[in-house]
């Protein structure tokens, strides 16, 4: 029986060997995903630095000085850009889920 060309196509996509450890190491222990719990740490470690920062050697709003510089105004501004980032991250990953 000759077979059809849907089958041929068919056969033709699928692979003939499974990925080589040698090649990949990581196969073995099932290394191929992120690391959500380290992003949500790191990130919000670095708010927190970028905050602190604003307590530093500068004449700034917090450090001494009468009116907010522009460094104050920069250091805010990422460190809440990156605080919104975070929590829409994570609620993007709680939700993810019901979809």
């Amino acid at each position: 029986m000759a077979s059809t060309e849907l089958e041929q196509t068919q056969s033709e996509r699928t692979p003939t060997q499974a990925i080589d450890p040698a090649e990949e190491p990581s196969v073995e222990w099932g290394w191929h995903g992120s690391f959500p719990k380290g992003i949500q740490i790191a990130g919000w470690f670095s708010t927190f630095a970028m905050v602190m920062m604003l307590i530093g050697n500068h004449q700034g709003l917090l450090s001494g000085g009468g009116s907010p510089i522009s460094a104050d105004i920069w250091l805010i501004a990422i460190a809440l850009g990156m605080a919104i980032a975070l929590i829409y991250d994570l609620r993007r990953r709680r939700v993810s889920w019901r979809r």
